[in-house]
């Protein structure tokens, strides 16, 4: 993981601008550059994992363009070869090289092109522009604001922009690139132009084929590996395949409460199955209110799903980073907004599933994927995410809905029955689904809420209107989790578009509480 500054004005001066870059210096320990241009600032900080020698320092720069870029371009190998025959000469094993070379061929175009998690920033030296652009899911961080001149400014993380800008930071719209003044989508992974209406057998081998081929091109990095395993479905595959694809023990790391831990028990069996170098992780409610802070801090977010969520996945990087040499870890995170969650078992119609999985998707940049970037990057850890492969999301969100939908007494049918036979034990195979924040212990949010029932008495509603210029918190949790924003982010919550909630909508579903231990099909989950 590493993180990219950059300014497009001069108006902050450069020890303030200097400053503010070293905010997210975690993302990437090993190098730092802050380079001023004629017309503004470009900042990177690199945490090494292609080319790990200094010759992959960025910013890059060709003829009179520079780039600095935070991403895995995959297959990059490949489109490297057809640039030196072409007579471009490479100065470092760095993937993210390649981008000035193409945007040279290509211009904007070249985003369309990449399959990458990434988030960029080129100065066109010929027109003197800035041309900034994220990945289509949002898997690499990106946001923007404004400088005092008018000019945007761009950074990994907010924390970055706090007091040097004016105005509302927001998130950089996932599959857009931002040129003149505008926001153009490049690719729109939700947008379904043409409805998969593949039968059952034929879907489930696509499936099947197109993860394996997700999961492989994130096994490429010239850095020591590690795998984030639950013993739910989706990590549990993502390790399962990845012990076959690397033919070789691999490492698993697990965490859990010590008082009543759900998922290591089944992550342990998942590792005896596969073999693995499993590592478990326990964690004491101490532990989880002293560090409350400092993860609502690295998340930047107020969202009570997000923030439970975080508490196992902040401590267990915690451990890794402090124990281990390795810098790359594989997660499970995306196939629920692919797939469906508990609460989709309640979604009315077909129609209705696939649009609800379409706003998921679009979301995931503020909620899941933003809790996995920042619960890995700020301990200097790089995050990679295989249910994130651009054309198996493209795949599943164009299968027809009916065909995704639980009308097989199981959740997310079509990703179990995709790997059957000896990838895992069929319990863990057809395990019922339990959230992350609950399966590593139901006492872990029970803790927080009973924390925050300490912290705030009846008049808990009344300082909530404090905030309700957005999403107003509506629990004394979701209030606790709100201060503890705004002392870090003042008057910015609208970077985030409200809490993640089953859609209360739908009938059985409108619950005041986003976890599904409300909800009526919750059922074996909690065992």
């Amino acid at each position: 993981m590493c993180s990219i500054f950059c300014l497009t004005g001069k108006s902050v001066p450069l020890a303030e601008a200097e400053k503010a870059f070293y905010a997210t210096v975690s993302r990437g320990p090993d190098m730092s550059e802050l380079l001023e241009t004629e017309t503004g600032i470009f900042g990177f900080h690199r945490l090494a994992i292609m080319g790990l020698n200094a010759a992959g320092m960025q910013p890059f720069a060709y003829k009179e363009n520079l780039c600095v870029c935070n991403g895995e371009l995959y297959g990059f190998r490949e489109e490297k070869k057809k640039l030196e025959q072409a007579g471009y000469a490479f100065r470092s094993d760095s993937d993210c090289e390649i981008l000035l070379p193409l945007y040279e061929l290509y211009g904007t175009e070249l985003f369309r092109r990449l399959d990458a998690e990434f988030a960029c920033v080129i100065y066109d030296g010929k027109t003197k522009e800035y041309i900034a652009a994220r990945d289509p899911i949002g898997i690499r961080p990106l946001y923007y604001a404004y400088m005092q001149d008018g000019k945007i400014a761009f950074a990994s993380e907010p924390k970055n922009l706090v007091g040097i800008t004016q105005g509302q930071i927001l998130p950089f719209p996932p599959g857009h690139y931002y040129k003149g003044g505008t926001f153009i989508c490049y690719r729109d992974v939700t947008k379904v132009t043409s409805v998969v209406t593949d039968g059952l057998e034929t879907a489930c081998k696509n499936i099947r084929e197109k993860l394996v081929a997700g999961i492989e091109k994130r096994l490429d990095a010239d850095a020591p590996l590690g795998f984030l395993l639950s013993g739910g479905l989706d990590s549990s595959l993502v390790c399962a395949v990845s012990r076959k694809l690397l033919r070789m023990p691999i490492r698993t790391f697990a965490v859990g409460m010590k008082k009543d831990a759900i998922d290591l028990k089944y992550a342990k069996e998942v590792a005896d199955y596969i073999g693995s170098d499993h590592t478990e992780i326990y964690m004491t409610r101490e532990e989880v209110l002293s560090s409350l802070e400092e993860v609502i801090k690295s998340l930047a977010t107020y969202d009570i799903t997000t923030v439970r969520a975080s508490m196992g996945m902040y401590l267990i990087c915690k451990k890794i980073h402090e124990t281990t040499d390795v810098r790359v870890l594989l997660t499970g995170e995306i196939s629920d907004e692919l797939f469906g969650y508990k609460y989709t078992d309640f979604a009315p119609s077909a129609e209705a599933f696939q649009k609800e999985s379409e706003k998921r998707v679009r979301e995931l940049h503020m909620y899941d994927v933003l809790r996995a970037d920042r619960c890995i990057s700020v301990h200097s850890l790089e995050a990679r995410v295989p249910f994130g492969d651009l054309d198996f999301v493209e795949y599943v969100m164009s299968l027809d809905p009916a065909i995704k939908m639980n009308v097989y007494g199981k959740g997310k049918y079509l990703l179990r029955r995709a790997f059957e036979g000896d990838y895992l034990p069929h319990e863990i195979l057809y395990r019922e689904k339990a959230a992350f924040s609950d399966a590593v212990g139901h006492s872990m949010v029970d803790d927080l809420k009973e924390y925050a029932e300490e912290k705030y008495g009846s008049d808990w509603e009344k300082i909530a209107e404090k905030y309700a210029y957005h999403a107003k918190p509506f629990t004394k949790e979701s209030l606790l989790y709100r201060e503890l924003f705004e002392k870090h982010y003042p008057n910015q919550a609208k970077m985030v578009t409200d809490y993640w909630m089953p859609n209360r909508t739908w009938e059985g579903c409108n619950v005041n509480d986003p976890s599904a231990r409300v909800l009526s099909n919750y059922g074996d989950s909690a065992k």
